[in-house]
């Protein structure tokens, strides 16, 4: 599998829209999506973490992932951007799953296997308390933070992939 004829990023926005502030990582790609050709990206959800997250990045060059994060470390609505590999509790989110490998642990084994590997993986992360809710609404502070992690997102697109 090679990454020609692919575009060089795929963007996906992570959760579940029906359970609340969980639903911020989709709203995030939703808003995106209508400049996915200016941008120069894919862009697309997923509701799923582990194994098939990882066979969903498989053949990009750099994936960014946009979901909600619950470290308890800063206000509600915090967006924050880092590497996949900084991120300090894999546990939280969806980059992890209780029934299966954590995203890291996947990755390794399809490294192993020779699959084509993000080079880069960013994670946007947007502060959450409440994503258990069954709503569709997100909670003010989450609402208010849905611009600032599209422009998190806009300014990862706007820098060059690793070549």
């Amino acid at each position: 599998m090679t990454t020609a004829g692919l575009p060089p990023t795929l963007v996906l926005g992570l959760g579940n829209p029906v359970l609340g502030d969980d639903g911020i990582g989709c709203r995030v790609a939703q808003a995106l999506d209508a400049a996915a050709d200016e941008l120069g990206a894919e862009i697309d959800t997923c509701e799923k973490g582990g194994l098939s997250l990882m066979e969903r990045m498989l053949g990009y060059r750099r994936v960014i992932l946009i979901d909600a994060l619950t470290t308890g470390d800063g206000p509600r609505g915090r967006v924050t951007t880092m590497r996949l590999g900084d991120l300090r509790n894999p546990g939280a989110g969806h980059v992890n799953s209780g029934h299966e490998a954590s995203l890291q642990t996947a990755l390794e084994m399809a490294r192993q296997l020779k699959a084509v590997v993000p080079e880069e993986i960013w994670v946007v992360a947007i502060e959450t308390e409440r994503v258990f809710d069954l709503t569709e609404d997100l909670t003010p502070e989450v609402a208010a933070a849905l611009p600032h992690a599209v422009a998190a997102v806009r300014t990862l697109l706007a820098e060059s992939p690793t070549s």
